[in-house]
């Protein structure tokens, strides 16, 4: 089990109920993801079955046959498939690291702060597209079958911020977090955090988690600074 209770199987289960590629299949040992352009967490293949390095251009034919470059997503436990890729030149990319906390440890925003709706407003796809939260991201959250909410963050009467939140079992993902550049060290990304654990908590969930990348300082100290504890990491390998 992680710190926060989750146990550690299960990262990836949520990841794929919150956050899933348009299709998938297999492929001998692989899972191979068609992500529609909806970014690498969804385009990854992943090791889901004993292989061996013959294995390797199997995944990669896949990928090639659909036009995109060979990527592998690396889970924890998984260091003899890293040494593989890293001996036929895979490069490192994005080193990720999951975070999770109980959802009725965080209080609730400030009233008026915050806004759990769906469909998503107009002003929130402005908000992520201003982000680089386009079309296809968007399309990865409709597909999600689930419990699920845009919220919208105010700040002075004014939109500041947006985040997609969706349940998988007693878990909730917070994904596509942004807050607008003006917005930023104001307070806004902890109401959303806020906000998202006390929707999960409304829907039945017990537990608030996201995925952030190893290099984004500033985020990781405000999960920290909000009791939110490491429960895993991830990374890719591509060509």
């Amino acid at each position: 089990m992680t710190p926060a209770g989750l146990p550690l199987g299960a990262l990836a289960q949520v990841m794929e109920a919150t956050w899933p590629c348009a299709r998938a299949w297999q492929e001998g040992p692989w899972t191979i993801r068609d992500g529609a352009g909806g970014g690498k967490r969804v385009s990854a293949a992943t090791a889901d079955g004993p292989w061996t390095d013959a294995d390797i251009p199997l995944a990669e034919a896949a990928m090639a046959a659909m036009g995109e470059p060979a990527l592998f997503l690396i889970r924890d436990g998984e260091a003899d498939l890293d040494a593989a890729l890293a001996a036929r030149g895979y490069r490192i990319v994005h080193p990720v690291v999951a975070y999770a906390c109980p959802a009725a440890d965080l209080p609730p925003p400030p009233g008026m702060t915050t806004f759990a709706h769906w469909p998503p407003l107009a002003i929130l796809r402005d908000l992520w597209a201003q982000g680089g939260i386009g079309p296809a991201r968007l399309a990865v959250m409709d597909r999600v079958t689930g419990p699920k909410a845009a919220i919208l963050v105010r700040q002075g009467d004014r939109p500041a911020g947006a985040a997609f939140v969706a349940l998988s079992g007693t878990t909730a993902m917070l994904h596509a977090l942004e807050i607008a550049p003006p917005r930023r060290r104001q307070g806004s990304a902890h109401h959303i955090l806020q906000a998202s654990a006390h929707w999960a908590l409304d829907h039945g969930a017990d537990r608030l988690m996201l995925v952030v990348t190893a290099a984004n300082a500033p985020a990781r100290a405000l999960y920290a600074s909000l009791g939110m504890q490491a429960v895993g990491h991830y990374h890719y390998r591509q060509r």
